[in-house]
């Protein structure tokens, strides 16, 4: 299995596990309020269909994704929330519809691109495998939204580790987009997966580390947990401050979330 294959294996489970988690509720349901500011169940699978349906006019239809692009330029601090509200309007049963067909096209158009394909998206263009990764990112971190709406703890899987992939690729843009100058020096990186196989990166005698749960570093690069929420420790000071603007998406600096404990 090729790594893409790899990828689009874990991204097909975690879609089916959110599409089972939603497809059971009534309209009620699909107005609970997430941890998303403005956002109920509905805008978290509407943002993932349009994102989706997005990524696929981007891989083959130019002029779909210029105008997209365009629309995107006049209303940038907004065009996100404005097309999560309009596909939220759908009746939930429509709304899914359009998600588990906007599923299966993404999946087929990334299977059938050549491997050199770059793939022009919001912040610098991607790779098929980078692309598929992206959209693994966006599904798990808005089925964790979905999830603490709907009072439940969806299982941890050690496929959250391309999560982690990208956490640590986009630790230099992270710091950019905020302004800061990024760090010179690699860190070191040990974090555990769910199953306790432990994931590394960075050199072994690196001066700065980040340890700690995988899953708790996947959270905080998705922005679904404030740090003093996690187990991960830093030593240094520009790991430390890696944790407190860590960013694994495109675009301007996410709101983040507040702390829990007291």
């Amino acid at each position: 299995m090729t790594r893409l294959e790899d990828v689009l294996a874990d991204l097909a489970a975690e879609g089916d596990q959110l599409e089972e988690l939603v497809a059971p509720l009534d309209a009620e349901g699909w107005r609970l309020p997430t941890p998303a500011a403005g956002w109920d169940v509905a805008h978290q699978v509407a943002h993932l269909a349009w994102t989706d349906e997005t990524a696929v006019a981007a891989a083959t239809d130019k002029e779909e994704w210029d105008a997209r692009v365009v629309a995107a330029m006049a209303d940038p601090d907004g065009f996100v929330d404005a097309q999560a509200a309009a596909g939220a309007a759908l009746p939930g049963d429509e709304l899914l519809h359009r998600w588990h067909l906007a599923r299966q096209a993404l999946d087929r158009t990334l299977r059938e691109l050549p491997p050199e394909t770059r793939i022009p998206w919001y912040g610098p263009p991607m790779s098929v495998t980078s692309m598929a990764t992206a959209r693994f990112m966006e599904t798990w971190a808005h089925a964790r939204d979905v999830a603490a709406a709907l009072g439940v703890e969806l299982p941890q899987h050690d496929r959250l580790r391309h999560v982690v992939h990208i956490g640590v690729r986009t630790r230099d843009f992270a710091f950019r987009t905020r302004g800061l100058d990024a760090p010179t020096d690699d860190f070191r990186m040990v974090l555990r997966l769910p199953s306790g196989e432990e994931l590394s990166y960075g050199p072994l005698d690196a001066a700065q580390s980040v340890t700690g749960s995988a899953y708790d570093f996947a959270l905080l690069v998705t922005q679904r947990v404030h740090r003093d929420d996690t187990d991960l420790t830093a030593v240094g000071p520009d790991a430390d401050r890696w944790l407190d603007v860590a960013q694994a998406f495109a675009g301007p600096p996410g709101r983040g979330r507040e702390a829990r404990r007291g």
